[in-house]
């Protein structure tokens, strides 16, 4: 032991030899000892703290000191504290060596980089005056809780166990680019603000072997996990994301999560949240000002964007372009104030409710696939249609073929139908004068092929308009002086609007005049009825 360690180092080393906790809140007299402390060495002021009338709890427990109070009985060095962790005395037998403190003022620049530290390291409600280096520090566990850092730079760190820092302060940001975490990394209820930079949260190339837990987290900055891979979940319930004059408030453009991202409501108990929260507790609910980019990304389960705000500025997007996963839920209450891209992602099950969507302009589809849709309750059909149109202000007729695809997959042939008619009604409006008129008259008349009913219905009509025109009039001479059928008004309308059908009357009359004009336009249009009846019956056929 060193001879100039003051009464909170020696208390702090021994309790280190023994595997146990040293609570530097409390005084001699509040731990049952006499109070036969040293004087505390240089750069240590003041006396030792008093104990509380009643033998209650130390004041401000916990808490960081008003300046130019120092408090020598919890106050320890940082190079103390670096000695233990990287080259600290054996432990006593039968124990296990660890650094568990609570409590402590940390003075001095903790500099751990390229370290390797064995024991396992607990820290409670202490407090740094500087920020903590730990670049390229191998740890087996390191658990803060609570704790007030300045700055925590631990870029290439690499820990076997966890890394947890619940409800700790680190205004000046996180760096963990390139870091390895061997089980979990625990942020929950962190308040952490930018670095000069930006970023809250650097951590481009993290490696998680499990799980993500960031719940009710307050981060002021970006957050980056750019080609991040974790290999469980990433939660982020109730959390609160703020950066509204960046770009970003969430960067994980090609994240890996081998389960799934939660951007959800997150429940208070303890200091975790998340999970089911049972009846009558007090949620929050996500929130991001900033953008969300999650390009590329790839998840193993869903992503979960549930009961979550997202206040979108400028040029700020909800951006998921190219992302792979079974499962998209997106099911909000009230759009985002920004654009949603869902350019070129692939989904197998799409839950979303009509309130989670842009208005015109507001949604990009393009190259978007999914395999079936569903949602917590009915949309109706024109309500879809409209969803379609608000992603397409220029015609793009594949967003309305993927709906109806999906559509017909779940046996909504008739809705799949409504589809790909509203689509050609969206190309219509792109056609010059000629092409519009026309296809308003395939719209009318037909559906454009997609209300094979409709055509019965005009062949019906124009069967009892021709047997009447062809009724009232004189009968025509027949072709042929020795053999011809008996003249049947009725049949000879029909057999002008049955194409390849041949029922022994058009061809055995010789139309002259008004007559001959009004058969021809019964042939053509007959062709096109009958066509349309055709398809839509081979359609029946097909899905049978």
């Amino acid at each position: 032991m060193p001879v100039d360690l003051t009464t909170a180092e020696r208390r702090m080393w021994d309790a280190y030899r023994r595997g146990e906790t040293c609570d530097l809140r409390l005084g001699p007299a509040e731990r049952g000892e006499p109070d036969t402390a040293a004087e505390p060495s240089d750069g240590a002021a003041g006396a030792l703290p008093q104990p509380r009338a009643g033998g209650g709890e130390p004041e401000a427990r916990g808490a960081r000191p008003a300046d130019g109070d120092a408090d020598p009985g919890r106050t320890v060095r940082a190079e103390v504290v670096a000695l233990l962790l990287l080259d600290g005395p054996p432990s006593e037998p039968g124990r296990v060596a660890a650094l568990k403190l609570t409590g402590a003022l940390v003075t001095g620049l903790l500099n751990l980089s390229g370290g390797h530290v064995q024991p396992y390291v607990e820290l409670r409600e202490c407090h740094f005056d500087h920020q903590l280096l730990l670049p390229a520090c191998h740890f087996t566990t390191v658990r803060m809780v609570r704790c007030e850092v300045p700055r925590i730079e631990a870029a290439r760190l690499n820990s076997e166990g966890d890394l947890h820092l619940p409800q700790c302060t680190v205004p000046g940001g996180i760096r963990l680019t390139d870091a390895h975490i061997g089980t979990d990394l625990v942020l929950n209820q962190l308040t952490v603000g930018q670095s000069r930079s930006g970023h809250s949260i650097a951590a481009d190339g993290l490696t998680v072997a499990q799980d993500v837990e960031a719940e009710l987290l307050e981060s002021t900055g970006e957050i980056s996990l750019r080609s991040a891979r974790i290999g469980g979940r990433l939660s982020l319930r109730g959390s609160a994301l703020h950066n509204p004059y960046g770009r970003y408030a969430l960067n994980a453009a090609r994240i890996t999560v081998e389960h799934t991202l939660y951007l959800s409501s997150g429940w208070f108990s303890g200091y975790l949240g998340g999970g089911t929260p049972p009846a009558g507790v007090h949620t929050q609910r996500f929130t991001s000002e900033g953008g969300i980019r999650l390009d590329d990304g790839r998840f193993g389960n869903a992503v979960i964007a549930d009961k979550a705000h997202f206040r979108l500025t400028g040029t700020q997007q909800l951006s998921l372009r190219r992302v792979q996963t079974p499962e998209l839920r997106l099911v909000l209450d009230e759009p985002p104030s920004g654009r949603i891209s869902l350019a070129g992602a692939r989904v197998g099950n799409l839950t979303d409710r009509p309130s989670s969507w842009p208005g015109r302009g507001g949604i990009d589809l393009a190259g978007f696939s999914y395999e079936s849709l569903s949602s917590p309750s009915p949309v109706p059909l024109d309500q879809r249609i409209a969803w379609l149109a608000d992603a397409t202000p220029e015609y793009n007729p594949e967003p309305y073929e993927t709906l109806a695809q999906v559509l017909r997959h779940g046996g909504e042939d008739s809705q799949a139908r409504e589809v790909l008619l509203a689509k050609q009604r969206r190309r219509r409006e792109t056609l010059p004068l000629a092409g519009m008129m026309w296809g308003w008259l395939q719209d009318v008349t037909v559906g454009y092929g997609y209300r094979p009913g409709r055509a019965a219905l005009w062949m019906a009509v124009l069967w009892a308009a021709g047997t009447l025109y062809f009724g009232l009039g004189h009968p025509p001479e027949p072709v042929d002086d020795h053999a011809w059928p008996h003249w049947n008004p009725a049949l000879f309308a029909l057999d002008l609007l049955l194409p390849v059908v041949d029922l022994g009357q058009s061809h055995a009359w010789r139309l002259g005049g008004a007559a001959q004009w009004v058969a021809a336009a019964m042939t053509m249009v007959g062709w096109v009825l009958a066509s349309t009846v055709v398809t839509g019956a081979s359609r029946l056929l097909r899905r049978g």
